[in-house]
């Protein structure tokens, strides 16, 4: 039963502040890089960095049959899905399994947000009605970007949204997971996509956990997130007889929720450990077998404190971790999937990433071996953790096959 968990990845794409594709993304880590900018976002009078792609309404179109979806998560949607050879890769899987089988599920926290905020400024003055071009079905619903995504790919297969905050993306991994092993799907599109507004912005302001500077994970100075905006696709089929070896897999997912408190994680990172010790278990490998974690690495003292009284907890043996939102920023919906994609290319770099921004480790927080820079290492298998807002957390594990 632990083989047939097993999951392949045939193919992935990764589009962020760091550039359109998986190359611009492994470029900018092997470089340690940081796309984090000054906010200049519409409107917003805030001090802070962001991680911004390039998605204005005049660099990226819509199919004129699907113009009702127009929004700027749709649109970075639409980008993403254009990089790295993705379409033409699920081409390949039409061939082999029938468009009704092949799910899409995908993660987002803000979807269309932007423009319903975009609608707001221009309310009829005698009705308070929003404007005609304001579509709530097909641009700001949370599902939209799953029924937009289908509908470029031409598939017809299950389709779902998970919106967990900073989990979502990646609870959708185990979401296709059970749907293939349940027989009810032979492919799956799985990712998610999360793009900047105000609603967002200003929310974590008020929480006070806008850092003003590009944020420093683990760092004795830390004081924030930077909040980014990413779309992440993936494909998944089962491993079978006919995965080539040395594919890439997804060989455990765990899931876990800390019923704690409705914006803080439980303070001994209880389901933090649960997660992860799920999808270790489920890969059928030891803690020690770990060889990098991709951390989850907020840049919050609350998030950086908890999660690393989790993993000294689980990993006795302290392998090489790290955070790269001081590179992408926090992507919130699409935090997960970006994660999992850059475990991804640490296994493919045989690099364990370092952690951009980040100046002087935090020597109050539980022991780790926090990287501050890249090391080249022997890997093969890497954990992704991500933790949501309130308790909702996910912990991958990716490998190669035999």
């Amino acid at each position: 039963m632990r083989d047939q968990a097993y999951l392949s990845m045939p193919a992935f794409t990764a589009t962020s502040c760091l550039g359109n594709g998986v190359a611009s993304l492994r470029s900018s880590l092997l470089s340690q890089h940081t796309g984090l900018v000054p906010c200049k976002f519409e409107s917003v009078d805030l001090d802070t960095y962001v991680g911004i792609t390039n998605i204005t309404e005049d660099k990226v179109f819509l199919p004129a049959e699907l113009q009702g979806f127009d929004c700027r998560n749709n649109r970075l949607a639409y980008l993403g899905l254009q990089q790295d050879g993705f379409i033409d890769a699920l081409e390949k899987v039409k061939c082999h399994f029938d468009k009704t089988r092949i799910g899409v599920f995908l993660g987002t926290s803000t979807s269309g947000m932007l423009q319903t905020e975009k609608g707001y400024r221009e309310l009829d003055p005698q009705t308070g009605a929003l404007p005609s071009w304001v579509n709530y079905r097909y641009a700001q619903n949370t599902c939209s970007v799953a029924h937009f995504v289908r509908l470029v790919l031409g598939l017809c297969g299950p389709t779902a949204v998970v919106s967990t905050a900073c989990s979502s993306s990646a609870k959708v991994f185990a979401l296709a997971q059970r749907m293939l092993l349940l027989g009810a799907i032979d492919a799956a599109v799985i990712g998610g996509v999360d793009s900047l507004c105000l609603t967002t912005l200003y929310g974590f302001h008020s929480l006070q956990l806008l850092s003003q500077n590009p944020c420093k994970p683990y760092d004795s100075n830390r004081d924030g997130i930077s909040i980014g905006e990413a779309a992440i696709f993936a494909l998944l089929t089962r491993d079978d007889e006919h995965t080539p070896s040395g594919s890439l897999l997804i060989k455990g997912v765990g899931e876990s929720s800390d019923a704690y408190h409705m914006s803080s994680p439980h303070p001994e990172g209880l389901g933090a450990r649960q997660a992860m010790q799920l999808a270790l278990q489920q890969a059928g490998l030891a803690a020690s077998q770990i060889d990098y974690i991709h951390l989850h690495g907020t840049a919050t003292q609350n998030n950086d404190a908890i999660e690393s009284i989790a993993v000294s907890a689980v990993f006795e043996d302290k392998p090489p971790a790290s955070s790269t939102k001081g590179a992408t920023g926090h992507c919130l919906g699409a935090a997960g999937a970006l994660n999992v994609v850059i475990g991804a290319l640490a296994l493919q770099q045989q690099t364990a990433w370092g952690s951009p921004g980040t100046e002087k480790l935090d020597d109050t927080l539980s022991p780790i071996h926090y990287l501050m820079h890249n090391a080249a290492r022997p890997m093969s298998h890497v954990l992704s953790n991500s933790f949501g807002f309130g308790g909702s957390n996910c912990s991958i594990v990716l490998g190669f096959k035999d």
